[in-house]
């Protein structure tokens, strides 16, 4: 068995009506059951959209410190992740397939390092 990181960046979700998000969150939780029912789920949830309260810790200098922001200005940013722990690379498309699926905009599927 494999982990893999299931991600989409916020820019990839649109801008759409509150009634499609409401419609797309009823097919996302029972996504989430189905993955949780196979024994494949370990973690999912969204990151909160306010990334002004992002907050970087680096230690590249040789001392920690904190800075208030993001590490760098890039246009796009994360906006939620799913990991599962499955047999096969195969089997990671699927489950990446479905959670785009479900939500409704692109998820893009990384092995972790064993």
């Amino acid at each position: 068995m494999a982990q893999y990181l299931i991600y989409f960046n916020q820019q990839w979700v649109g801008d759409h009506p509150a009634e499609w998000y409401d419609s797309r969150g009823v097919l996302a939780r029972a996504l989430m059951q189905e993955m949780n029912d196979a024994g494949v789920l370990v973690f999912a949830e969204g990151l909160t959209e306010r990334i002004e309260n992002t907050v970087t810790a680096d230690a590249t200098s040789g001392t920690l410190t904190f800075i208030e922001g993001r590490y760098s200005e890039t246009p796009e940013y994360l906006g939620g992740m799913t990991i599962v722990n499955v047999s096969s690379d195969e089997e990671a498309r699927m489950w990446a397939g479905k959670i785009a699926e479900a939500c409704g905009w692109p998820q893009e599927i990384r092995r972790f390092k064993e």
